[in-house]
């Protein structure tokens, strides 16, 4: 183990404290004005500058839009793993007070998805709108020292050895260089970062014409959140906790162009086709048309410039996994971005390569489950509709099937590849274990590694963990319940490193 392995009381993570050298602070090429520039204050760019800030990293946010948050939002729901994340930075519980707790998620009527069974803190599905995801990550990126540029716009970026060059349009008109470190896209579908790194963004679109609105209902639906499909139509419907529904659909018959506006009347045929019912929709605060893409850049790495979230991947909303990818895709990168930029890691490039190596097959994945729901909703054929069936029937009678299903959805199940001759529980999700010091991912708070091993072995531990496996400063824990003999090395994002009986 290496020099960054310390005690639970002496470790002192997310003040700025360093026991090496800080990669940001040297000055070649031209000097840096920060550490990272993220662009794009979505929340994977609030969750990943927060991060990094908190690590005491000097952070710049760029965000073309001005600063406030608006009312009405795409992204409703946050599953369990990306709840485990913030409750890693101590905000889930503030998250979860502002939505509604969904255990189930009915499937055309036959399949249901049952979250309650999940092995973690946050056995459900939360629907809650994204605004207030960005609202508590927006403020404790504030706390944590990140410094917001709004109606600021990135207009080109060239790099070198030494770092990031990039060039904003500020407010006014006004234009000014950011010289950085490192660089990371976070700004959407239609990312300027990747556009101008020329990276492609393979894929098409699935489907067209797709509905929105945000509605009240006069009559509660009988299943919380349910997806149904009859008559060449398919319709969505989730609550918000709060008096409103979300209600996505589709109507074969009926493809216009996105700019063309949406009317109640149009929402309600759709709604009565798939679910028989409109359930007394009125008084509607928004409604939009869209079309849905598959898409996923071949590389989240461009030497020191980054993507994430919806400017890496890009699918279709079946599932609520778009925003939770995102989130998870900034957990994964921003503790590997602090171990380099602190020179905490013993091996740089191979730790950002790794960002790429773990998170471009889950995008993948994700498109694969996403694109799947999406097409058993919109089957047309006899044999289609003979297949979804069976798919859904298959869900609902085998219990195995149902918890992988839920386990991809939630992303409590994603796992990252191991080494040849790991441990078995390496690079699985580690859950919220019960240590003699507190629940795991309160230690995680911490921003360290957290070294978990049988009462009286901490030395023992910290020989046997290697030292390549740790990027970090680590916090020694103990097994709460007498008889466990597994030493886990926890990561900052709550994979396990490597393990040992």
């Amino acid at each position: 183990m290496n020099r960054t392995l310390h005690t639970g009381t002496d470790t002192d993570t997310g003040t700025g404290a360093d026991t090496g050298p800080q990669e940001g602070a040297h000055r070649g090429g031209g000097g840096t004005e920060a550490d990272v520039a993220v662009v794009g204050a979505g929340p994977t760019g609030l969750l990943l500058a927060g991060d990094l800030a908190a690590a005491g990293l000097r952070v710049t946010l760029v965000e073309r839009r001005p600063a406030g948050t608006g009312n009405l939002t795409r992204a409703f729901g946050v599953h369990a793993r990306t709840l485990e994340a913030l409750d890693a930075r101590g905000v889930a519980d503030e998250l979860v007070d502002t939505g509604s707790r969904l255990t189930r998620l009915r499937l055309f009527g036959r399949a249901r998805l049952d979250f309650s069974g999940l092995r973690s803190r946050f056995p459900y599905l939360l629907v809650t709108p994204q605004y207030e995801v960005e609202r508590v990550l927006r403020r404790r990126a504030a706390e944590a020292g990140v410094d917001f540029r709004y109606e600021t716009a990135l207009r080109h970026l060239r790099q070198d050895a030494e770092g990031v060059t990039a060039e904003l349009d500020a407010p006014g008109g006004g234009a000014s260089v950011l010289r950085v470190r490192y660089l990371v896209g976070a700004d959407g579908l239609r990312s300027t970062v990747r556009g101008l790194l020329g990276l492609p963004f393979p894929g098409e679109a699935v489907i067209r014409s797709m509905v929105l609105a945000d509605v009240r209902f006069t009559r509660e639906p009988e299943d919380l959140v349910a997806v149904q499909a009859a008559d060449g139509a398919f319709a969505f419907v989730a609550p918000f906790g709060d008096g409103w529904y979300r209600v996505m659909g589709w109507d074969r018959d009926r493809e216009a162009p996105d700019s063309e506006p949406v009317g109640l009347e149009e929402v309600r045929g759709i709604l009565r086709r798939a679910h028989g019912t409109d359930y007394g929709m009125h008084d509607p605060r928004w409604l939009s048309r869209f079309h849905s893409d598959e898409r996923q850049v071949p590389a989240y790495r461009a030497g020191r410039v980054f993507l994430a979230g919806d400017a890496a991947h890009i699918h279709s909303p079946a599932g609520g996994q778009g925003m939770n990818t995102g989130l998870q895709d900034a957990a994964n990168l921003s503790w590997k971005l602090a171990a380099v930029l602190r020179g905490h890691a013993p091996d740089p490039e191979a730790l950002l390569d790794s960002y790429h190596a773990e998170r471009h097959p889950v995008g993948r994945a994700v498109l694969r489950s996403s694109g799947g729901i999406l097409r058993l909703a919109m089957a047309d054929t006899p044999a289609q509709r003979a297949l979804r069936a069976a798919v859904t029937g298959l869900l609902g009678a085998a219990r195995p099937v149902s918890d992988r299903a839920v386990g991809q959805i939630s992303g409590v199940g994603i796992r990252y590849r191991a080494p040849r001759g790991a441990h078995r529980l390496t690079g699985r999700r580690a859950p919220d274990l019960a240590l003699e010091e507190g629940r795991l991912y309160e230690l995680l708070r911490k921003g360290a590694f957290v070294l978990v091993h049988p009462p009286g072995a901490a030395a023992a531990a910290a020989r046997c963990a290697p030292a390549s496996a740790v990027a970090g400063e680590v916090v020694h824990a103990t097994w709460a319940r007498a008889g466990r003999g597994t030493t886990l090395l926890v990561r900052p994002d709550g994979y396990i490193a490597w393990a040992a009986d």
